[in-house]
């Protein structure tokens, strides 16, 4: 169990502090939002419908999908583009081995993953994998969210005697435009900070900075 832990630390402490705050965000929206149908003369929901609802499911995917967007980005940039004095970067003259050609490696490396020893088409899929998958994550969460949202959007209509919308008609709102953008812009700049402030400010210990004694002009974080 020591072993474990100590090998898996870091995700098991991010899943822990996700599944935490999902909890919190799940029974304080559930007393939010039936403090507000209250307000409105409106039958209030159980817990289990409340997860249900479109106020919940809205708002958890809303997040991820900009989540998703930017380390989707972030993974996709950072092959071809540099920042100088940055750790978030790649050396700026040097080739590195993230730039190896992985069909090489199969003949170097019997332990290399199964797609590189198979080659071909599995090997090209495989060589963007992961932006691939977080691509996929963020499409996902965008199409729940406006899932979510339009359900919510319709109620609010149909309290106001308008018709309720489709999910498709939602996304052509300006309002789920609103709710992706002001979540998108703040991941941005969060990524965007961190690869500036990483040039001239270090955390010890940590891979996502440089060595303490590093000069500001060092690029990449080994």
């Amino acid at each position: 169990m020591r072993r474990i832990l100590r090998n898996n630390g870091l995700s098991i402490v991010m899943f822990t502090l996700f599944i935490f705050t999902v909890v919190g965000q799940s029974i304080t929206g559930f007393h939010e939002y039936n403090d507000d149908l209250k307000q409105h003369g409106q039958s209030q929901l159980g817990f289990v419908e409340y997860l249900e609802s479109g106020h919940f499911v809205e708002a958890i995917f809303e997040n991820w999908e900009s989540e998703f967007l930017q380390m989707g980005l972030y993974v996709l940039l950072t092959a071809f583009l540099y920042q100088k004095g940055s750790p978030e970067s790649k050396k700026l003259d040097e080739k590195e081995l993230v730039d190896s050609d992985p069909a090489k490696s199969k003949r170097k490396k019997k332990d290399a993953p199964w797609p590189v020893r198979s080659g071909g088409l599995i090997l090209k899929i495989y060589e963007n994998s992961l932006s691939l998958a977080l691509f996929l994550l963020f499409l996902l969460s965008m199409s729940l969210h406006a899932a979510g949202g339009a359900r919510l959007y319709s109620q609010e209509q149909m309290q106001h005697g308008s018709p309720p919308i489709s999910t498709i008609e939602y996304l052509g709102t300006s309002r789920f435009w609103f709710e992706s953008f002001q979540n998108w812009q703040s991941e941005f700049l969060s990524v965007g900070m961190l690869v500036i402030l990483s040039i001239f400010l270090r955390q010890k210990g940590s891979p996502e900075s440089k060595p303490v004694d590093s000069p500001h002009s060092k690029t990449g974080g080994d």
